[in-house]
């Protein structure tokens, strides 16, 4: 899953001790790292230092009777100096496996969890019960999630009891810090969300595939983030392994840095479903420089004849 090894690395021309100074974009490193060397960022707005690579919650482990290896997984990202968690309220059991290891641990983490509900009641009902399986008092992001059909998520969501009511009254409580939305499909939906509310943070595709799709969100809604001043947070990086292609020249080093290295975007979540992919996976962003244009576009060349093979990656949600 780590991709490439160095020799075939270099030999590919992607080595990124050759970087051109050149660089295609990205949020800029912070000069200090976090524990164990991992480089953080500045997550827009927000003003916080989040690791570039944070865990996401909607991994096996988390979503099946496997508490025991979530609550190990957790704890080894954070001896590992990650510090960026997000979870959702529909991920199973999910928000309770975090419950277990949040108290404890809290300080040393930014908490991001999600709702899909559309209507002010749903997504306070969502709220509380987040809160109370995450075993915390606060959230540091909380997510509208899933975002993608105008009729069912935006009509509702902006209404005079909407979602969005909701966010604006748990943030006046100190419940919720930031607010952020998330997507699978539809980059003009999202887009429509990033110009009515002024989102912190928005959580959506990005990877070598999705840029040759009609409706990329590489292309499409990047460009909209930056204009609002809205951190990306990168997701689907590999698409569950479905963009890697070592045959093709693209293993986990070049799908992470090809995402870490596109305009405005601050870190990325990728599921690890064992410790060794985890470390594994730490250790590939440890190492992270951002990518010049022309590396960027090796890579796309190198996905180009095997993308719709990983198009299933926007029906994930």
């Amino acid at each position: 899953m780590s991709g490439l090894n160095r020799r075939d690395f270099l030999k590919l021309g992607l080595s990124i001790a050759t970087a051109s100074p050149l660089l295609a974009g990205g949020a800029a490193l912070s000069k200090a790292t976090g524990q164990g060397g991992l480089p953080t960022r500045t997550l827009g707005r927000t003003g916080e230092e989040v690791s570039i690579f944070g865990l996401g919650g909607g991994v096996k482990q988390f979503r099946d009777e496997r508490r025991d290896e979530a609550v190990v997984l957790l704890n080894r990202a954070l001896d590992l100096g990650i510090n960026y968690f997000d979870t959702a309220a529909s991920y199973g059991p999910s928000e309770e496996y975090f419950g277990i290891v949040v108290p404890k641990r809290r300080k040393e983490m930014f908490l991001a969890t999600k709702t899909t509900r559309r209507t002010r009641d749903g997504a306070w009902r969502d709220l509380e019960r987040s809160l109370k399986r995450l075993g915390t008092d606060y959230l540091d992001l909380w997510q509208m999630h899933g975002v993608a059909v105008p009729e069912r998520d935006t009509t509702v969501a902006f209404g005079r009891n909407g979602a969005i009511r909701a966010l604006e009254e748990a943030k006046a409580q100190k419940l919720v810090r930031f607010g952020g939305v998330t997507g699978h499909h539809r980059t003009d939906v999202l887009a429509e969300w990033l110009r009515r509310y002024p989102f912190e943070t928005l959580l959506a595709v990005v990877n070598a595939c999705d840029v040759h799709h009609a409706d990329s969100f590489i292309k499409k809604l990047l460009p909209v983030a930056q204009e609002r001043g809205v951190a990306v947070i990168a997701m689907k990086v590999p698409a569950y392994g479905k963009v890697l292609n070592p045959s093709a020249g693209v293993g986990m080093r070049e799908a992470m840095y090809y995402a870490l290295s596109q305009p405005g975007v601050a870190n990325c979540i990728i599921a690890s479903d064992s410790l060794a992919m985890l470390e594994q996976n730490v250790a590939i962003a440890k190492r992270f420089r951002p990518l010049s244009k022309t590396q960027l576009a090796q890579i796309e060349a190198r996905t180009a004849s095997y993308w719709q093979e990983a198009v299933f990656y926007r029906e994930w949600s």
